[in-house]
């Protein structure tokens, strides 16, 4: 037996509002979602671990535009169009967040130096010579 979910608790699951999911499925980022004869929605693991995918994409950038068309691409099935699509698109956005991340590591160890500079800076002014006044930086610290 497939065990699903009501519409509240695949929101609890996976940490998005009844809205947004109701919002994926209208905009066609969700399949129809499965409905009990009172017309309930109900979720399955399955769907779950599509939303989880989707996750992924929105959370490094992928536009919902882009989401849309590998949402498209899927449910055509693994054809051979379909899978060289994807593929192609997940290639893309795969060096997108490489370079988003390169960035970040270059931002990063630039603030990792001014982290370091204040610490010097600080050790400089806890420590002064007897009779001398406060060495003065020569570099900017912004």
């Amino acid at each position: 037996m497939t065990t699903s979910m009501t519409i509240a608790q695949a929101a609890t699951a996976t940490g998005l509002s009844v809205h947004t999911l109701r919002y994926y499925e209208r905009i066609g980022l969700l399949d129809a979602i499965e409905r009990r004869d009172n017309s309930h929605r109900r979720y399955t693991q399955e769907d779950l671990n599509w939303i989880a995918f989707l996750q992924k994409l929105k959370a490094t950038g992928l536009p919902v535009r882009a989401m849309l068309r590998y949402a498209e691409l899927r449910r055509l099935g693994n054809t051979l169009e379909s899978v060289t699509e994807r593929k192609a698109i997940l290639q893309a956005h795969t060096l997108c967040v490489q370079h988003t991340l390169a960035e970040l590591h270059s931002n990063l160890q630039v603030l990792q130096h001014k982290i370091t500079m204040y610490d010097e800076l600080e050790q400089q002014a806890c420590t002064p010579l007897v009779g001398s006044p406060l060495p003065v930086a020569t570099a900017s610290v912004n």
